[in-house]
């Protein structure tokens, strides 16, 4: 078992508990107690779609995941500001202003390529060693810092130009590091109101999409028909940006040994070196030298 399920989360479940639940249907399932299982990307609970969950060998790519471009639909309601930036939380700010299409879509300019963002203070990243939202819900005082991030597009949903919005949603595709809930507050603040986030949906991580993901009634199924392999995407489904490098068998012993091959005509870069259609390892091109970045035990 080394490849990739894809699920489409549901409301309510954290991303650990993603990997809680497939590590229970491998087990159940008699696939064995040993399998490495990740996730590749956190997603809110509050947040429904694409998460992505690598097993076995796949693990080791975990990390690329998280590095990747994402996919969202989100919701803003305007006229209330809350302290999570979501329908979870406190109201801490209120406002009348209700932006009409054209102001939206004036502004909308703004937040797209590179900009700055603040998180929100109801996040997983860490002051001093301690989680942001621990601090928050402890009632203190969280400032963070902000970030460098770039979003590639941001488009709205159709709709009436003239008439005041309530609520407005949009698609965002976004470089990593992109908090959909700060995007929403700060397109509130200029538009002259208020608002904060009632729905949020991943449709893609990195080359994953909803065509690919199973709800977790779907995943309990096939786990207890034996079917797992069915809708597990190969190894490969996370590297689809990479081109492969075909070997002899005398190369994959090399690089499985952790060798450097020499002479090999291949551009700089990285590549999916493979042993006819068994992933060997991922590698780095460079000069004609070919290193292991990391390597997959598959036998």
């Amino acid at each position: 078992m080394h490849g990739w399920i894809i699920l489409d989360k549901p409301l309510g479940l954290g991303s650990t508990q993603g990997v809680s639940a497939v590590k229970r249907v491998l087990r159940q399932g008699g696939y064995g107690k040993g399998i490495k299982v990740g996730h590749g990307g956190t997603l809110d609970p509050l947040a429904t779609g694409v998460l992505p969950i690598a097993v076995g060998e796949a693990t080791k790519l975990a990390g690329r995941m998280l590095d990747s471009d994402k996919v969202y639909d989100f919701t803003i309601r305007f006229g209330v500001q809350t302290s999570t930036l979501d329908a979870e939380g406190e109201v801490v700010a209120e406002s009348d202003g209700r932006p009409t299409r054209e102001a939206l879509e004036a502004v909308l300019p703004r937040f797209t390529g590179p900009i700055e963002q603040v998180p929100p203070a109801y996040s997983a990243l860490k002051i001093d060693g301690e989680r942001a939202y621990d601090l928050a819900r402890a009632g203190e005082e969280v400032v963070l810092a902000s970030r460098s991030v770039t979003i590639h597009s941001l488009t709205p949903t159709p709709g009436p130009v003239a008439e005041d919005l309530e609520e407005v949603t949009l698609t965002a595709h976004v470089s990593k590091g992109t908090y959909i809930r700060s995007l929403a507050r700060d397109i509130a603040l200029a538009l002259g109101t208020v608002g904060h986030v009632t729905m949020l949906r991943r449709i893609k991580a990195g080359p994953f999409t909803l065509a690919s993901a199973i709800s977790l009634d779907k995943l309990n199924e096939m786990g207890q028909a034996r079917g797992l392999e069915d809708i597990l995407l190969p190894l490969r489904a996370g590297l689809d940006d990479i081109p492969a490098l075909a070997l002899d068998p005398d190369q994959a012993g090399a690089l499985r040994q952790g060798r450097v091959l020499v002479g090999i005509a291949a551009d700089d870069g990285q590549y999916f070196a493979m042993l006819g259609d068994r992933p060997v390892a991922l590698v780095e091109a460079l000069d004609g030298d070919v290193r292991v970045v990391r390597g997959f035990n598959l036998d």
